[in-house]
């Protein structure tokens, strides 16, 4: 078939003037009918509300890229009858240290194995759910799980899924480059961009 035949073809499936010619009525109609009904037929994009105010002073801690996926998240647990509030973000060096102080050589509980450095809250890709009923925090629930499913779906590591330590509370973006790493190498490379002024999600 002769290429002035396939367009005569393709013009007369649209319902135009059939010439053989793909001129601007062709072009035009070949548009409406592959990219506007593709725009027509596509669910409308979700609109992201910002959190409670709690949970927003610790989003605006992480980085941009983390930001609107934790608001999600909060949003897809409501939707789902769960009421999260983001309790921890990004955590200064020291922060972490302190936290790793405790029940160590400072009074309280162990709360962290890792020190400054060495958690992906030093470096605003990692935030901390808890999950209410009220205004009560529930530090053990079964909503933990469904809340990490949805956190899953949107493209977050969960810390439920951890083998050696798991952490129901936790969530990450992790990085495309880290996508094959484990988390000690990911961490490794997280200190080298902090240490060299580069950005994480490049």
């Amino acid at each position: 078939m002769r290429i002035e035949e396939m367009i005569a073809a393709i013009q007369q499936e649209l319902g135009i003037d059939v010439d053989g010619k793909a001129g601007p009525q062709t072009w035009g109609a070949i548009y409406k009918h592959l990219v506007v009904k593709q725009s027509e037929d596509m669910e409308p994009p979700v609109t992201i509300a910002p959190a409670d105010s709690r949970s927003e002073k610790v989003i605006t801690s992480l980085l941009p890229e983390v930001q609107p996926i934790a608001r999600l998240l909060v949003q897809k647990a409501a939707a789902a009858n769960i009421t999260i509030k983001i309790i921890s973000g990004l955590r200064s060096w020291a922060e972490q240290d302190a936290l790793y102080a405790q029940g160590r050589t400072a009074p309280g509980d162990m709360v962290t194995k890792a020190r400054g450095g060495y958690s992906n809250h030093n470096f605003g890709i990692a935030f901390d759910i808890g999950v209410f009923e009220g205004n009560k925090y529930l530090p053990d629930s079964p909503k933990y799980k469904a809340v990490g499913a949805l956190g899953v779906d949107l493209g977050l590591e969960w810390g439920g899924n951890w083998k050696n330590m798991v952490d129901q509370p936790h969530f990450q973006l992790r990085p495309v480059w880290a996508l094959n790493l484990t988390e000690k190498e990911m961490l490794t490379q997280l200190r080298s961009r902090h240490e060299n002024a580069l950005p994480v999600y490049v």
